[in-house]
């Protein structure tokens, strides 16, 4: 796993071992930075299930202003903080469960990365907290991972959706914005 553009290009970040980790493979994180690529500098961003880190260090590695990582896990936040390390970066660091993060998180996101376990099915809950929060910026997006095909909740539209294999990504921006 490695940073593929800008200040960190080519950095090997460390990894998990296992069966259960899924991380973000290069061809879908390259092809889904392609897309956000002019979303990207100076934004604010939210790594909502960030397990090592990659998005959102994809993202400050790209031009992103703020990145708050956030995951409940601790063998993931060992890792994250040690990816963190490698890059010495200094970033906001949350240790709670996906909802509990939402309902407490300071400021509005550009972009807020989903990439939750491919099993559960978040996608609702977490539009319908973004919402209730207000946690988007103006034409932010909430951009998600999963095995599924995703659909809107009220108040929500499909900005984009892509396919890669077994991998769905699918952005979401508030309708009523």
């Amino acid at each position: 796993m490695r940073i593929i553009a800008g200040k960190y290009r080519g950095r090997v970040l460390k990894a998990f071992r296992g069966e259960e980790i899924r991380p973000t493979a290069d061809r879908v994180k390259e092809s889904l930075f392609q897309i956000l690529s002019s979303r990207l500098p100076s934004s604010d961003v939210l790594d909502l299930f960030a397990g090592s880190g990659a998005l959102g260090l994809e993202a400050l590695s790209r031009g992103a202003e703020r990145v708050v990582f956030n995951d409940v896990s601790p063998e993931s936040l060992s890792v994250l903080r040690a990816n963190l390390s490698l890059l010495k970066v200094k970033a906001e660091i949350m240790e709670r469960d996906f909802s509990a993060c939402l309902m407490s998180v300071a400021g509005k996101f550009d972009l807020i990365f989903a990439d939750p376990p491919y099993r559960a099915a978040y996608t609702e809950e977490i539009l319908r907290l973004t919402a209730m929060h207000n946690l988007l910026k103006e034409g932010g997006l909430v951009i998600v991972e999963s095995e599924r095909e995703e659909v809107p909740i009220d108040g929500w539209t499909v900005y984009d959706a892509r396919s890669y294999g077994r991998t769905k990504i699918t952005m979401f921006t508030r309708s009523n914005l």
